[in-house]
């Protein structure tokens, strides 16, 4: 009897201890702004179809919210195209073509730098696995920190709340949600005039995987994609031609910056040809004869083509649960981030432009803080975005150009700080690079930040928190900043305008 009744005691006081963490659990969501909902019929409340950046943020901002999260991932390891295909891989690439070319201790040390194109691609391939490691852990450790369920298995989006996956085995399974999250990426656009039977002819994808440095390449697209290659395999002693259709370099750029990128080019020894299409690519020997609209012929032993990428939602079955479609395969979304299915959510390269790892992440979060209400989130993606160009030598803006600005009827002044005039430039050898700020005449306020050269795509997040905080032509060229660095030629860029603003 006393030993049922010490049962009894034992089992109230544990319901009353769970009912004290239920309370408890609440209070603290509740102070951090969230509002858990009742977990009702869905087996999660959040889905998330795809690991790379947009999906790894909106599944752990909707853990920390206290929220049941599954991630559905076809591959073998998290991390997307952004780890294993696109952006980790091909900025690998990048450092490692600067490292292996000595191309920043030539100028300095004098060095003779000879590259053993035997060695190149086994060390390329050696690095580019050991970051891919790392990364695939910290995205692990993240979802185990906060209890985030990760799944391997193909999705196919069978309902407005349901996906059935398909899993290694052969076996499959149904996952149900309150909301879909579909953050799939994106893949390589491939039109059917391109001879893609051809083993020599590669996308931005495949060209990752190449297992010998090709003496001759032909870069078809001068996008930013094919800027970025043209100039890492240019810079390790490759006979590049880069094709576009377009007059200039990437013609959202200001245009003293897409100039500065095309000299840069052509003194590497790129052949750059703008206003040029291809025509047909067939075989020559062993060689592969790529014929121009214009009437010339290049031979190469490589074909690169970058025309842009398409959203990967063939097989998800969006379009039959009523998900409306964009061009190229992308998801239509509101601002919010809602596709016409008002549970299911898009983020991510899968909805098209800009297509920034950093702005797909802020999507992921943003989406998910709407779709669950979090109080005081901020239920927007920031207005004014820095865009990063990792050629060499690197690219980077925020903000208006100069041409863009007078475009749209207002009076600008401009100023330069030139890297040869910067010593800390000078101490590292990185010559030809320059920041340019672009402020509005009337207001003095900073509207335009643009930079080329070494560290570019870092030095441009001055200027990005300058516009966004409207700071002025004279906060800029009075500020302090440390001797020697790069940052100094924002200063001087902003009395370089001051010298000449109209009196």
């Amino acid at each position: 009897m006393a030993r049922s009744a010490a049962l009894i005691l034992n089992r109230t006081q544990q319901q009353t201890n769970r009912s004290f963490d239920m309370v408890r659990s609440l209070l603290l969501f509740a102070d951090r702004g969230y509002y858990p909902r009742p977990h009702v019929q869905y087996d999660y409340d959040l889905v998330v179809l795809g690991s790379g950046p947009a999906g790894e943020r909106a599944a752990v901002t909707a853990a920390v919210m206290g929220k049941r999260v599954i991630v559905i991932e076809r591959e073998k390891e998290p991390g997307g195209a952004a780890v294993h295909t696109g952006t980790l891989p091909s900025k690998t690439l990048r450092e490692t073509a600067v490292f292996l070319s000595g191309r920043e201790q030539r100028e300095v040390y004098g060095v003779g730098v000879t590259i053993d194109v035997h060695l190149f691609v086994p060390k390329l391939l050696s690095r580019k696995a050991a970051v891919k490691k790392l990364e695939v852990e910290r995205i692990l450790q993240e979802y185990e920190q906060h209890n985030v369920r990760l799944l391997r298995g193909h999705a196919s989006v069978t309902g407005p709340h349901e996906v059935t996956v398909e899993l290694p085995d052969g076996t499959g399974t149904k996952v149900t949600g309150e909301f879909l999250l579909v953050a799939t990426g994106s893949v390589p656009h491939r039109p059917t005039e391109i001879p893609w039977d051809q083993a020599e002819v590669e996308d931005s994808d495949t060209i990752l995987q190449l297992e010998s440095m090709p003496p001759r390449m032909v870069i078809l697209g001068a996008g930013v994609i094919g800027c970025e290659y043209a100039s890492i395999f240019g810079s390790l002693g490759c006979k590049v031609t880069l094709v576009d259709k377009r007059d200039e370099l990437l013609p959202f750029l200001d245009r003293d910056m897409s100039e500065a990128l095309r000299v840069a080019f052509v003194e590497m020894g790129i052949d750059v040809r703008l206003k040029e299409a291809q025509d047909s690519i067939v075989h020559d020997g062993d060689a592969l004869a790529v014929k121009l609209a214009g009437g010339s012929t290049v031979l190469c032993d490589k074909v690169l083509f970058c025309g842009g990428r398409s959203g990967r939602t063939a097989g998800l079955g969006l379009e039959a649960v009523g998900v409306k479609m964009g061009p190229r395969g992308s998801v239509a979304v509101n601002e919010r981030y809602v596709s016409s299915v008002p549970s299911i959510l898009a983020v991510g390269d899968v909805i098209g432009f800009p297509a920034l790892a950093s702005t797909s992440m802020e999507q992921g979060r943003v989406a998910v803080s709407c779709a669950f209400e979090s109080q005081g989130a901020a239920c927007a993606v920031a207005q004014i975005l820095p865009y990063g160009i990792y050629t060499i030598p690197e690219v980077a803006c925020v903000g208006l150009s100069e041409e863009d600005a007078i475009a749209a009827g207002r009076r600008v002044v401009a100023g330069t700080g030139h890297f040869d005039k910067n010593a800390r430039a000078k101490i590292n050898g990185l010559p030809g690079g320059f920041m340019k700020l672009v402020f509005d005449q009337e207001t003095r306020v900073l509207i335009g930040a643009h930079a080329i050269g070494d560290r570019a795509t870092e030095l441009i997040h001055i200027g990005q928190i300058a516009v966004v905080l409207r700071g002025t032509v004279d906060d800029l060229s009075t500020a302090v900043f440390n001797y020697p660095t790069l940052s100094e030629c924002v200063k001087y860029a902003a009395r370089d305008a001051l010298s000449h603003w109209p009196s």
